[in-house]
């Protein structure tokens, strides 16, 4: 796609989402912020797509925001076009905000594959994924009060389904650095393993031969959990359930599976 973040789609929908910003260990400046953005948006356009791996080539997955970006005048994290951190430039987001929330938003599963570090920034958008799988040794931080600042790329909204209140305030006040066991621990990642990459695409399989129209509704409702209602999300459950109950989709999946064979879906 460009020469910070790349997009290979492989079969069955799966999109391989690398960010290749290898001599900075994928750290954010204007042009890492952007060409993640940018990414949310190619994705969302891309027809067939039905799920993604997200993770970074080199030796991390985003040691955070490049501080040399931090000398300028502009807020680091801005738009291209200047202006201020309180711009909502994407929806209910700011441009750095979307660079992760933008992977909450798209229509299909996300998962990151995360090695190395995931520091600042980098841990919010690992937190965006909708399954995060880290290997033991990868080093992560909500790094920002080491800097004086406090996380703000769409942590916040993220962690407070993921991670116990107590736990967070912790890691958020401190900066304390964990590992991928403790990681999985507290919240912060759904699995443990030593090739993150190799168990993304083994997932990501699964999912990509799941009901395409089934599997954006689950998303739906699951975004739906961290501030809905109860009544809310009982007429969401039955609203997303009458869009795909005996579509042929849905039937393809009940004869696929009574007959053994790989199904075949129409997106």
């Amino acid at each position: 796609m460009n020469d910070r973040v790349k997009i290979t789609m492989l079969e069955d929908g799966i999109a391989d989402v690398r960010m290749t910003r290898v001599d900075k260990m994928n750290a954010l400046d204007p042009t890492q912020w952007a060409a993640l953005v940018d990414a949310v948006e190619t994705l969302k356009a891309t027809p067939g797509l039905r799920v993604v791996v997200l993770s970074g080539e080199g030796r991390a997955f985003c040691a955070g925001l490049d501080l040399a970006s931090m000398q300028g005048d502009r807020d680091p994290g801005a738009s291209s076009a200047g202006g201020s951190l309180a711009d909502r430039t994407h929806g209910i987001a700011n441009n750095a905000q979307y660079a992760a929330w933008g992977w909450r938003e798209l229509p299909v599963p996300v998962i990151a594959a995360v090695h190395g570090v995931a520091f600042g920034a980098g841990s919010q958008i690992m937190a965006a994924a909708d399954i995060r799988i880290v290997h033991p040794e990868t080093r992560i931080a909500i790094m920002e009060m080491k800097w004086g600042l406090v996380p703000d790329v769409a942590g916040m909204p993220l962690w407070r389904t993921q991670v116990r209140d107590d736990v967070l305030r912790e890691m958020i006040y401190t900066n304390r650095e964990f590992n991928g066991v403790e990681a999985k621990e507290l919240g912060f990642a759904t699995h443990v393993a030593d090739d993150p990459h190799a168990k993304a695409m083994e997932l990501a399989r699964v999912i990509a031969n799941k009901n395409p129209h089934a599997m954006r509704g689950a998303k739906r409702l699951c975004n739906l959990m961290g501030d809905a209602s109860d009544a809310e999300l009982l007429q969401a459950e039955s609203d997303e359930q009458l869009k795909v109950i005996r579509t042929p989709n849905q039937m393809e999946a009940v004869m696929a599976e009574m007959q053994k064979r790989k199904p075949n879906f129409q997106d």
